[in-house]
């Protein structure tokens, strides 16, 4: 058993849960709260290289069943080599995406089929899952936007979807949100940052009480 907690910030392209995982983040810290922050995919070495593979907006031919699977081997590696030690030291481990990004994005969004992409994280991750996930729901048109006038955000491939594929990520999410009702904290992610900050920083002192 885990000693540390495992939350999962999740949601589309432009919903603010990076900056708001930084800012938890320093929160935590400031409060003498042992956590570290890292992402998906990447967080170490192997995984961040993984990522420029995926992300590169030159990897226009990348097939949808290769994209699943990189994400995945990438998964495997961040989790064996970063999540578990730190919940282990019994850490929290704040990270920026997981398993669900996979199930909405390629499972739902691709239409690979959502059960099909779970058994590929599943032979990824065994029985780790997130202890909490936290999802930031915001319509695609405020997070393009969002994207759009944020000058120093990386621009991946991903972004430079049609907003289409965008509004079928956030129907993903809904699905996966429905199902998974007592795994999810859902946030309105149009709210001020402030807002949003303040809403996921009370749910994350709450469930680490």
């Amino acid at each position: 058993m885990n000693k540390g907690k495992f939350i999962v910030f999740e949601g589309g392209d432009g919903s603010g849960k990076s900056t708001v995982l930084e800012m938890v983040y320093n929160y935590l810290i400031e409060n003498g709260i042992d956590c570290i922050k890292t992402r998906e995919p990447g967080g170490i070495k192997i995984s961040e290289d993984i990522r420029e593979v995926i992300l590169d907006t030159k990897n226009t031919s990348m097939d949808p069943k290769t994209e699943a699977l990189l994400y995945a081997a990438a998964r495997r590696q961040h989790l064996v080599e970063k999540v578990i030690p730190e919940l282990d030291k019994g850490r929290i481990v704040l990270c920026d995406r997981f398993i669900f990004s996979s199930l909405a994005y390629q499972g739902y969004a691709r239409n690979i089929g959502v059960d099909e992409v779970y058994q590929i994280n599943k032979f990824a991750i065994g029985d780790y899952m997130p202890d909490l996930n936290i999802f930031f729901d915001v319509s695609p048109e405020v997070g393009l936007e969002r994207i759009n006038s944020n000058d120093n955000r990386e621009v991946n491939r991903l972004d430079l979807e049609k907003v289409n594929f965008h509004h079928k990520v956030r129907e993903g999410y809904y699905t996966l949100v429905e199902k998974n009702k007592d795994k999810f904290e859902v946030i309105d992610a149009e709210k001020s940052l402030n807002e949003v900050f303040h809403s996921v920083k009370s749910i994350i002192t709450n469930f680490i009480k």
